[in-house]
């Protein structure tokens, strides 16, 4: 059945349904035309069963003359019958004769209150087809009679036997024009999701823009669409992401490989001694270590992209984490005449300890790379929040950089002339988000990059 088309498997069950009802509404109106037929039929037997007890009180135990002339009795198709409380027959119209249409145990019931019975084809003599039978008790001067008075069920059974034809002929023919329609309305219901389909077939990732025809009225298949194109937008520009991402990865990694082949061979061909050896493998140690950093950068936004940055909670003291970082910097910050101090007091984050000194890793290290001046790590706490800040006391970030100072391998050349990979402050940003807080950046009142992250304060 899965194989099976949809319009066709919407057109079945629709038939089906159709098929049902048609068989409802055609079993109730053959019921309640033959309900109604015989209601009228007892009525008429009734009426006619009164006026042949009168007529028979009457005559005083004889004569139905006067009950066949009665223009309730029609003939060829209703009759009457005298039966004395033996059975025997005491007058009859022409069509019955002498022949009791009672036996014995009917005619027993008949003398307690009046009784319907019906006979089948051909079982009253002289009445052809079915027929049904009124006999109810009469009181007598001569004694108790019984007075049957009885109808043909010939138009009744040929009335009910039209209306089976007629059902039998229009409720196929009904049933196929409703599937007919019910395949024409489900064709053209999905014919947008053919036009969607076909459009998706040829959609590749060398069509940029490319997007769904979707249709003027506000549905369903319309809505579909409608995810559909925004779906295809947030494919596209993941896939352009992907695509800088990986230009800008490649260029990362030809630059320090290229310089670190070229000292290499520029050491080989003409070092001359042990010195300058010691320096060619000095200044390949130095690339190698920008290599495996830009490797682990790599990583964490690979990771970041794949499924978020998982982050272990956990209190953090501030003041411990500052003096972490500080000391791992200490020795470049001696080297490069530079100082670091820390001002946390006592506050702590709620945080992953190794992320966060990344986070922080980072930020000192553009601030001893692009700034200058003693770089200061210093927080404070607000609204249940603590900001970890370092800044330093450079040029700060050049114009129009601070609105993408987040974004992966953007740089500030024009400001900071040695620039890294572009990826620090965007891993920054990264492990914030990922503990549920955020990263800024800014210029210092008197100068100078001032670069935080936000998190949630530890009680």
């Amino acid at each position: 059945m899965s194989r099976v088309p949809i319009r066709l498997r919407v057109t079945l069950a629709f038939a089906a349904v159709m098929a049902l009802v048609l068989a409802i509404v055609g079993l109730f109106l053959y019921l309640r035309l033959e309900h109604q037929l015989n209601e009228s039929i007892d009525h008429g037997l009734l009426s006619r069963g009164a006026e042949a007890s009168t007529l028979v009180r009457a005559a005083a135990g004889g004569g139905l003359d006067d009950v066949e002339a009665n223009p309730l009795i029609e003939a060829d198709e209703s009759f009457a019958q005298v039966l004395r409380a033996d059975g025997e027959v005491v007058d009859a119209t022409a069509q019955l004769g002498d022949q009791p249409v009672l036996d014995a145990a009917e005619v027993e019931r008949a003398l307690v209150e009046p009784t319907f019975f019906e006979r089948d084809s051909d079982a009253v003599s002289g009445v052809e087809g079915r027929a049904r039978l009124l006999a109810a008790p009469v009181d007598t001067p001569d004694g108790q009679l019984i007075a049957v008075v009885g109808s043909s069920l010939g138009d009744r059974d040929e009335a009910l036997t039209g209306l089976g034809t007629l059902l039998a002929i229009g409720g196929p023919a009904a049933l196929l024009v409703a599937s007919l329609a019910g395949y024409w309305a489900a064709a053209t219901a999905l014919r947008p999701v053919e036009k969607m389909r076909r459009r998706a077939a040829r959609i590749s990732a060398g069509d940029p823009g490319e997007r769904l025809p979707v249709a003027a009225p506000n549905d369903e298949i319309s809505r579909l669409g409608r995810t559909l194109n925004e779906m295809l937008a947030r494919l596209e520009a993941s896939f352009e992401r992907e695509r800088r991402f990986v230009d800008d990865a490649s260029h990362e990694l030809r630059t320090p490989l290229a310089l670190h082949k070229t000292e290499l061979e520029l050491a080989l061909r003409y070092a001359t001694d042990e010195g300058q050896l010691r320096a060619a493998i000095g200044s390949s140690v130095e690339e190698i270590d920008r290599l495996i950093q830009l490797a682990e950068d790599l990583l964490v936004v690979a990771r970041s992209d794949e499924d978020g940055l998982r982050v272990a909670i956990e209190r953090v003291p501030v003041a411990g984490l500052f003096a972490g970082v500080a000391e791992r910097f200490s020795a470049r910050a001696v080297a490069a005449g530079r100082k670091i101090s820390v001002d946390a007091g006592d506050l702590a984050v709620q945080g992953d300890r190794l992320r966060l000194e990344q986070a922080l890793t980072n930020l000192v290290d553009n601030a001893l790379r692009h700034g200058e001046g003693e770089v200061r790590l210093w927080a404070r706490a607000s609204g249940g929040r603590v900001e970890l800040h370092a800044s330093d006391q450079g040029p700060g970030f050049g114009p129009g950089f601070l609105e993408r100072a987040f974004e992966r391998f953007s740089r500030a050349d024009e400001a900071r002339p040695r620039g890294g990979s572009g990826l620090g402050l965007a891993i920054v940003e990264t492990i914030a988000v990922a503990h549920g807080g955020r990263a800024r950046a800014a210029n210092g009142p008197e100068g100078g990059a001032d670069v935080w992250i936000e998190l949630a304060e530890a009680p």
